[in-house]
């Protein structure tokens, strides 16, 4: 609860300054509109923004699902079989030096119009994430526990699921933390590349007539979306991963 009241609180202070920053200067509102009008925006045309903020939001939720389980399969893959380290490595690698921008329109031309280019779009930008920092959870595994192992006979699979998997779960946590924050951009440049509906697409069409509060205003949405579902998945992560590191855990709750 302190952590959100910290964040209404920044938010507040930022809309005062931007409110005393478009009085003080004059800027035209097709430029810059007043937070008064934006919200104003908001509430007037809320019946419009729910149902395409609902999507956006299933399409982030989708992307995070299979962001997730496709990276936390491939680490542990590699974590398991030498030969998928010399061949999936680099293939991670290359998903990341190709923006999704440019991956965005065959996305469309692959999957359609569609949820399920969307889907894709953020599940490849989460993907990397969740892989990396589960991977390098599970190589850092503390030596002492793991010749203790090996000296009460367990085997390689044993080994990797009772012990270096637990104890890779904190790196975990900052992969799925960090495609939380980035999942929303995935799901929004699909929208942006080819959609007929999401929040994307709304601030498009807003930006293309001139209206730019509603534009803002489906910004805003996005934006209280995604806050709300880091802090939700950053709860969830410390309720059933108890064993995250005391130093972490106090500085996440302060």
């Amino acid at each position: 609860m302190r952590s959100l009241l910290r964040a209404l609180l920044v938010f507040a202070g930022l809309c005062l300054v931007w409110q005393v920053f478009v009085t003080v200067t004059g800027i035209p509102p097709y430029l810059l509109p007043a937070p008064t009008r934006v919200f104003a925006a908001l509430i007037d045309r809320a019946d419009f923004l729910l149902p395409h903020a609902l999507l956006t939001l299933a399409e982030i939720a989708l992307g995070m699902l299979f962001g997730i389980l496709l990276g936390g399969f491939s680490a542990l893959t590699l974590a398991r079989f030498a030969p998928a380290r010399r061949w999936l490595l680099p293939v991670l690698v290359v998903s990341q030096a190709i923006p999704v921008f440019a991956l965005a329109p065959l996305l469309v031309l692959w999957f359609g119009y569609g949820l399920a280019s969307k889907v894709a779009a953020a599940t490849l930008i989460i993907y990397f994430p969740v892989t990396s920092a589960f991977y390098d959870g599970l190589r850092h595994t503390e030596r002492g526990w793991l010749d203790l192992a090996r000296v009460m006979g367990a085997t390689g699979g044993r080994e990797l699921l009772l012990l270096r998997v637990p104890a890779a779960l904190p790196g975990f946590a900052s992969g799925v933390r960090v495609a939380a924050a980035v999942a929303p951009i995935g799901a929004v440049i699909g929208e942006w590349v080819g959609a007929s509906a999401g929040l994307g697409y709304v601030m498009l069409q807003a930006n293309a007539r001139m209206q730019i509060d509603v534009m803002f205003a489906a910004l805003l949405v996005l934006g209280l979306m995604a806050v709300t579902l880091y802090y939700a998945i950053d709860a969830a992560l410390r309720r059933f991963i108890p064993w995250l590191p005391e130093s972490l855990t106090a500085s996440s709750k302060e």
